[in-house]
């Protein structure tokens, strides 16, 4: 099954959203959901792309639990500048964060993490450094951002993905 439809979950996934966004289940609509999952699945077998190996799948929660702690956390705290407007200060600035993680899977999570996080956006990344470039909304301490980044996400991709 693997040659004729290298990502089946991807294909059916694809179906899915066609049909929700279609917001019909006629079967033309079906037909043509089918034929662009399965496209879709064949062009992402085209790139060939490398499976992560997963370490440690029970650190895996608890990353999903502190990334979702840390979004409301970011959330209620972007919330707090928004409705504030300009009668508080704030400071955006721009953070060169040094990294150890080289995984290409735990930097596209890492740089997931810190986009979805409100108040941050992941901007560059130098593998000649080792280095990310992030913006933040409102920077009260760089070194607890990096300290922040790098022992609280870092540490589990590393483990994770390493």
């Amino acid at each position: 099954m693997s040659r004729i439809l290298p990502y089946p979950a991807l294909a059916a996934a694809l179906l899915v959203m066609w049909l929700l966004l279609n917001q019909s289940v006629a079967p033309g609509q079906m037909l043509l959901g089918s034929i662009v999952g399965v496209l879709a699945a064949l062009a992402m077998a085209a790139l060939r792309p490398e499976k992560p190996r997963i370490r440690r799948l029970g650190l895996v929660l608890r990353l999903v639990a502190l990334v979702t702690i840390d979004v409301a956390r970011s959330n209620l705290a972007v919330a707090r500048i928004v409705l504030a407007g300009g009668r508080r200060e704030q400071t955006s600035a721009f953070l060169h964060v040094p990294l150890r993680l080289t995984d290409r899977h735990g930097l596209a999570v890492l740089a997931c993490i810190v986009t979805a996080t409100p108040g941050s956006a992941w901007l560059e990344y130098s593998p000649a450094r080792s280095c990310v470039l992030i913006h933040v909304l409102d920077l009260i301490d760089e070194q607890q951002w990096i300290d922040t980044l790098t022992n609280r996400y870092e540490t589990l991709l590393l483990e994770i993905f390493q």
